[in-house]
């Protein structure tokens, strides 16, 4: 099973606790401040990581550093460590606040681009997706020099591509099949 789906599966399952106990929001919470936390401490991802650490010691440290979080949270903590999985920390409380934010109605817009979005551009985007879905969205802005110039929308399954490294892709293909 691939990384990505592991974590699906545990934010899943925490979203589904979290609605059985009604606390969501709180749930939420932390898990933004799990996010935040990770991505500002480049030790946490390291012990996070490390194959030398035991488990029961991330476990220790994490209980320490987030000690006031919801007790849901804490066994998750405690499942992703028996199951030695706790490096997919991030990733589940990344796919927990997702799909939180979709089970309100709220979506999240990824917009791959090759330089940041200008703030006028930004609202645009915004304005037109949530024309399109009907839906809050917030927007994403992941930058990725590779795609060379314009840009992904992706909303969800939804993807359109209208990157310059797509249409030379595209050429290169029909180059290909016509010789």
């Amino acid at each position: 099973m691939s990384e990505s789906r592991a974590a699906l599966r545990y934010a899943k399952a925490t979203l589904n606790f979290a609605i059985e106990k009604k606390v969501m929001d709180s749930i939420d919470e932390d898990m933004r401040n799990i996010v935040q936390t990770i991505s500002d401490s480049d030790e946490l991802k390291e012990m996070l990581q490390s194959p030398i650490l035991e488990g029961s010691s991330k476990n220790q440290v994490l209980k320490e550093i987030f000690k006031n979080v919801n007790d849901l949270t804490k066994e998750l903590f405690s499942l992703l460590v028996s199951k030695k999985r706790i490096g997919l920390l991030n990733e589940v409380a990344k796919k927990y606040i997702r799909l939180n934010d979709n089970l309100k109605g709220e979506n999240v817009a990824l917009v791959t681009t090759a330089v940041p979005l200008t703030p006028s551009l930004e609202k645009k985007i915004l304005a037109q997706v949530e024309k399109i879905t009907s839906n809050k969205v917030t927007l994403e802005n992941i930058i990725d020099a590779s795609i060379i110039g314009g840009f992904i929308l992706r909303i969800g399954d939804l993807q359109y591509n209208a990157s310059i490294s797509n249409k030379l892709n595209n050429l290169k293909r029909e180059f290909t099949n016509s010789i």
